[in-house]
């Protein structure tokens, strides 16, 4: 099995320490680390991605997958892309954190490194994030996508706020807004005039695409 074949492996099989011994030794080795990224990386998410869709797996599989990957690509890849001065072809920028008032972080970072994996450039802001913030940095890096989380019913009104800061901005449509978050529904998504809602990380990765244009 090649190099990447044993990194998607190492997702697949949810073994941390495994992944980031491949991921080491075949950036060692010279392996282009967008090449890890895409075909390593990416593609043991994305079949993760596949087998929860089939009820093969459940969610705290995913979760697993996703911090591990999550660690891989912000502890080893980025810094050798960015040592390299590549980039990616991505789908798209996208700007994702969780919203003020709120520090649970477990579903976002899912959503964020399936993001990853399916091929946008994802910011992730972290936990707690003041909708300044989210509109400061979509400015700066001029994202496609604000992907907003709140995981409390307390913390939902936050994304009405980044719509309407956007609106004030005159960034509204230029800048789409994802929403999401155990509370959170279509109806809600609607009502504060995102522009589109996930009910879980894959479906948040099938919105985000629609949201770019890219057929699923």
């Amino acid at each position: 099995m090649s190099s990447l074949g044993r990194i998607a492996e190492a997702i697949l099989e949810f073994d941390e320490e495994k992944l980031l011994k491949e991921v080491k030794e075949a950036l060692d080795s010279g392996l282009d680390p967008v090449k890890v990224l895409e075909e390593g990386v990416a593609a043991g998410l994305r079949k993760v991605g596949e087998l929860f869709e089939k009820g093969e797996l459940f969610l705290m599989h995913v979760v697993v997958a996703a911090e591990a990957a999550k660690k891989a690509i912000e502890e080893l890849i980025e810094p050798k892309i960015m040592e390299k001065g590549e980039k990616r072809k991505g789908l798209g920028k996208v700007v994702i954190g969780t919203v003020a008032g709120d520090i649970h972080d477990i579903g976002k970072n899912i959503v964020a490194a399936m993001l990853t994996a399916a091929g946008f450039e994802v910011y992730d802001l972290g936990k707690d994030v003041p909708v300044e913030k989210f509109i400061e940095k979509a400015r700066e890096v001029q994202a496609d996508i604000i992907a907003a989380s709140a995981l409390l019913s307390t913390s939902m009104p936050v994304q009405r706020e980044i719509v309407k800061a956007l609106e004030e901005a005159s960034l509204k449509g230029r800048i789409k807004v994802m929403v999401g978050g155990a509370p959170v529904t279509e109806e809600w998504a609607r009502e504060i005039g995102a522009d589109g809602y996930g009910a879980d990380a894959v479906e948040a990765v099938e919105v985000a695409k629609k949201l770019v244009g890219v057929e699923c």
